[in-house]
């Protein structure tokens, strides 16, 4: 499978993911010292919502741009809104930055965003977007592999994992990145996101991931309709480690939103593990 997510760009995972990681950002860059960003699965940077991909599947109009005419959003949305209203110039949404874009924007001079994506042609477009960023630095590379490998050993770090899942071997190969991020450092915080498709999938990682690093997860749960065709992405879920407290709140406001208003007979839900 050649995943592309032109197709999918700013569809309803994509709020999930998004929202969640500019709200961690912002709690790691309150009055504290240098943050390090590693991105392993960057992609290009910003999508063209008016594009043939965007406007086949349609997701965009059924995540983004409801969410952008809501007037009911959680307080929680407003960094992803307004990161969106500034890209589209305060009209109507014809582009979607993703986490590249996104990331390099929220963090402050002193901080650094590593962004690695393997694909040759999607590397090109997101060295391309962030052309003009201070402390960014593009590779086309192995994420996993550089995530394992660069992780700073002392400094602050937050290491975002967000494949397409088109290899059978992912869900292996996040337990072992992150495993090899925490041995490099203790401190490392992680955000990760996967599909929810069927639950024997979605538990067998997170026992993988638990015997992997024997440390405390914090999970959110968006469940879009029913777990019952295993073939579908019916939700997604998000999985941090080294979560900052008051992170839980935001989680249940943006995935409670999320599932009830965007899904069909939506659920969410946020818990340790």
């Amino acid at each position: 499978m050649n995943y592309r997510h032109a197709f999918h760009a700013g569809n309803f995972a994509d709020l999930v993911k998004h929202a969640a990681l500019l709200q961690l950002i912002a709690r790691l860059t309150r009055d504290a010292g240098p943050l390090t960003v590693i991105d392993t699965h960057a992609g290009r940077g910003l999508y063209d919502l008016q594009g043939a991909e965007a406007r086949k599947s349609g997701e965009a109009e059924a995540g983004i741009v409801r969410l952008m005419a809501a007037k009911d959003a959680p307080a929680d949305f407003a960094p992803l809104t307004a990161a969106v209203a500034k890209l589209n110039g305060g009209g109507p949404v014809r582009r979607y930055p993703g986490s590249p874009w996104l990331i390099a924007q929220a963090l402050r001079p002193t901080d650094s965003y590593l962004a690695c994506e393997l694909r040759p042609e999607e590397h090109t477009a997101l060295r391309q977007a962030l052309k003009d960023q201070a402390n960014v630095r593009t590779l086309c590379a192995d994420g996993y592999e550089v995530a394992a490998d660069r992780t700073p050993g002392q400094d602050r770090v937050l290491v975002l994992i967000d494949p397409p899942f088109e290899r059978a071997d992912d869900y292996a190969r996040i337990a072992r990145t992150a495993q090899a991020v925490r041995r490099r450092n203790r401190e490392a915080q992680l955000l990760v996101w996967l599909p929810l498709k069927d639950l024997e999938t979605f538990d067998g990682f997170l026992r993988d991931l638990e015997d992997a690093i024997e440390a405390p997860a914090l999970v959110a749960e968006t469940r879009m309709r029913p777990l019952t065709d295993p073939l579908k992405m019916n939700g997604c879920a998000l999985v941090l480690l080294g979560a900052p407290a008051d992170m839980t709140n935001s989680l249940v406001a943006i995935c409670g939103w999320t599932a009830r208003t965007l899904g069909a007979a939506g659920t969410a839900k946020v818990y340790p593990v």
